[in-house]
């Protein structure tokens, strides 16, 4: 098996072996509201929905508990994310007399700023180090911005697309997949966490009450697919606190709840409205479907979070290439 791990596989779907592509330091692209239908027709967006419902397919009805394969690759992509926490530690919130926003958090982003290519080059092998700054651009955007010190679901699809471009040069493989959510993405929502909790960030482009969440998006899309026909858990259990305690360590989306209920007081119908509205929903599949759904139409389809999107050759601004 590791042998193999030298070529890609021949059904892979690269355009290009990753050895003759010309690398690029991705920049933004979508600059006004009417650049959207550029980014909708869009190589990058094609691919990008394209990893999310693979991904979604891929942990459908799983535990997060559940025996699936860790490559080399995937445990690197740990150590990365166990580095940027391990910095949380080292960089303590300042007294400061605004209560949100923590300055240290800039301390923090600017030592990720320095880093980001030498950590990236740790995962990604030394005949693709080519690749190392475009793909570590993603890093970057994926934990916040700095001047704001606020986090939303633009720097979330950032980390996705970190995880994209490395599944694109071959770093990542199919049968990662089902790591790739359990393993890395759990891990970056944990620092995420910590990084939110610990710096008092605002939520980026929030629609408060209205939003699903203020901060993510992605977990609760795969996190309803691993409920998917799950043989007692339902849609209504999730207002359920004891459903909550008991089984959040095996999916994400009850994970997520938990989050949202440590950090919020009041009747969640009050704070969170719209995941109140979808425990109405009969099923996880419905649930999953209207989620996808709502994804694209308040995240991947509005201009302030998708103005902030860099394109380079991993996922083009050019229009999709039939074939």
């Amino acid at each position: 098996m590791a042998e193999s791990e030298r070529q890609p596989p021949p059904d892979s779907s690269e355009e290009a072996p990753p050895a003759t592509q010309n690398f690029i330091i991705p920049k933004k692209e979508i600059h006004t509201v009417p650049d959207m239908g550029k980014w909708k027709r869009s190589q990058a967006y094609a691919d990008y929905i394209g990893f999310i419902l693979t991904l979604n397919e891929g942990v459908k009805g799983k535990k997060l508990t559940f025996e699936y394969k860790v490559s080399e690759a995937i445990e690197k992509l740990v150590s990365l994310l166990n580095t940027l926490d391990r910095w949380i530690d080292e960089t303590p919130p300042v007294d400061q007399p605004s209560r949100f926003g923590n300055k240290a958090y800039r301390t923090w982003y600017a030592k990720l700023d320095e880093e980001a290519e030498n950590l990236v080059a740790t995962v990604v092998p030394t005949h693709l180090a080519a690749a190392v700054p475009e793909v570590a651009v993603y890093l970057k955007e994926s934990v916040g911005n700095s001047t704001r010190i606020d986090y939303g679901t633009g720097h979330e699809a950032a980390f996705a697309a970190f995880l994209c471009c490395l599944c694109k040069i071959g770093v990542l493989r199919v049968d990662d997949q089902i790591a790739i959510v359990f393993k890395v993405f759990n891990r970056y929502l944990e620092v995420m966490r910590k990084l939110q909790k610990t710096y008092r960030m605002e939520p980026a482009g929030s629609q408060g009450v209205w939003g699903l969440d203020d901060f993510q998006f992605l977990p609760f899309i795969w996190g309803s697919s691993q409920l998917i026909d799950h043989p007692y858990l339902e849609p209504r259990h999730f207002v359920d606190e004891k459903a909550v305690n008991e089984n959040h360590k095996d999916y994400m989306f009850l994970e997520c709840i938990l989050f949202i209920t440590e950090m919020k007081t009041g009747p969640f119908a009050e704070h969170s409205n719209q995941l109140w509205n979808i425990s109405a929903v009969p099923s996880w599949s419905k649930v999953n479907q209207g989620l996808i759904r709502m994804y694209k139409a308040e995240c991947l389809e509005k201009f302030p979070v998708i103005q902030h999107f860099k394109f380079g050759s991993l996922l083009p601004i050019h229009p999709v290439t039939s074939g």
